[in-house]
């Protein structure tokens, strides 16, 4: 099987092509700025250059970027041609960013992913992809891994370019397009590990509330967290990609073995002594206006990005995945939850302080932001 896998550098893209090619898949990894893949571990995943003839064990990268027609690619037609199936990872994850940017990445990028399977003079290649259970935005009550569009409204811009995306794929689908769709939830640490390669998304709310920067949050002590261990997520599209005859016109729900409630990361977060336990309140109650000035600004330009997710109690229906894979994660409770911070307090992520907020300002203007 020839895959070309979009986001390979990523988190879970280079997990995804490092099992692809241990299983005999010869990977096709489109890349953007960063020509090294790199596991979850850190160990580097050893590519070969593009030479028109991907062998069977490998992962061979080109370079190009999802944004531009043809995905930016000089070898697109040759590429289209040699991939069996296409699984698409590659996306803007994190939140905060300017809505130009997901529609680029998110929604575009998706669009020009769907013109390279769904040719029209040409058999269509079929597709796996990656998307997010947070499609399901604000929705209340139970999710189903069938459901799409339940007239939800979006807590981010994020969430809303995934939707997006996702009823593309959807479309193509009823359009006849073979595909099968993946929506991870809060991708976190290695099941048994709690190693990550990067700390991002709710790894840096973590940070300024376990730091004390902001001290009080809008929300309640049973809204919902669904934390996927990345190996878990890439073990889901890994199988739905190999047994894509089982996964074709499916939804897969790749969750947590349970979901954590803000009571549950009070409740760790207290047997850590030198961690700052934030205090929730009541959000029609809460105004960031109120807060510190200082406070004031880390909740804007951190906290204040996850502020729908810490009032959410919505429940995803996990049957696909699990069915799948013939099993959930193993890591759960509040174990898991205390690995994933043992983890960030060894390498030093959690426990050392963040830029002042004049660090953290002349950051931002150096940026231009």
């Amino acid at each position: 099987m020839i895959v070309l896998l979009t986001g390979a550098a990523g988190l879970i893209g280079a997990e995804v092509a490092a099992r692809l090619a241990a299983k005999g898949a010869a990977v096709i990894g489109l890349v953007h700025r960063n020509p090294n893949l790199t596991r979850n571990n850190g160990r580097p995943i050893r590519t070969v250059p593009w030479n028109g003839a991907p062998r069977p064990g490998t992962v061979t990268t080109v370079t190009g970027d999802v944004t531009q027609p043809r995905l930016g690619l000089e070898q697109y037609n040759a590429i289209r041609e040699a991939a069996d199936i296409v699984v698409h990872c590659a996306a803007i994850t994190d939140f905060g960013r300017a809505q130009h940017v997901y529609d680029g990445v998110n929604v575009n990028g998706t669009d020009h992913v769907l013109r390279l399977v769904r040719p029209r003079d040409a058999r269509p290649v079929p597709l796996v992809h990656v998307s997010t259970a947070y499609v399901c935005g604000e929705h209340e009550g139970t999710f189903r891994e069938a459901d799409l569009d339940t007239g939800q409204s979006f807590g981010t811009a994020y969430e809303q370019s995934k939707f997006r995306a996702e009823t593309m794929v959807r479309e193509a689908q009823e359009g006849g397009l073979p595909a099968a769709v993946v929506r991870p939830s809060i991708v976190v640490g290695a099941e048994r590990t709690g190693v990550v390669r990067e700390f991002q998304n709710m790894y840096v709310v973590l940070k300024a509330l376990t730091e004390g920067r902001v001290r009080s949050i809008p929300g309640y002590y049973d809204a919902h967290l669904d934390l996927v261990p990345v190996d878990y997520v890439a073990d889901v599209v890994v199988e739905a990609t190999l047994r894509f005859a089982a996964a074709e016109g499916r939804t897969f729900h790749a969750l947590g073995a349970a979901p954590h409630t803000l009571r549950d990361f009070s409740d760790v977060l207290a047997e850590y002594p030198t961690f700052h336990v934030p205090r929730y309140i009541p959000p029609s109650s809460f105004s960031a206006e109120k807060l510190p000035a200082t406070e004031r600004i880390y909740y804007e330009r951190i906290v204040g990005l996850y502020e729908t997710y810490f009032r959410r109690t919505v429940v995803h229906e996990n049957v696909n995945a699990a069915e799948l894979l013939g099993r959930k994660p193993g890591a759960q409770g509040l174990p898991y939850l205390r690995r994933l911070l043992d983890h960030a307090l060894k390498v030093g992520y959690l426990g050392t302080p963040l830029p002042s907020v004049d660090e953290a300002l002349a950051g931002l203007a150096k940026e231009g932001r």
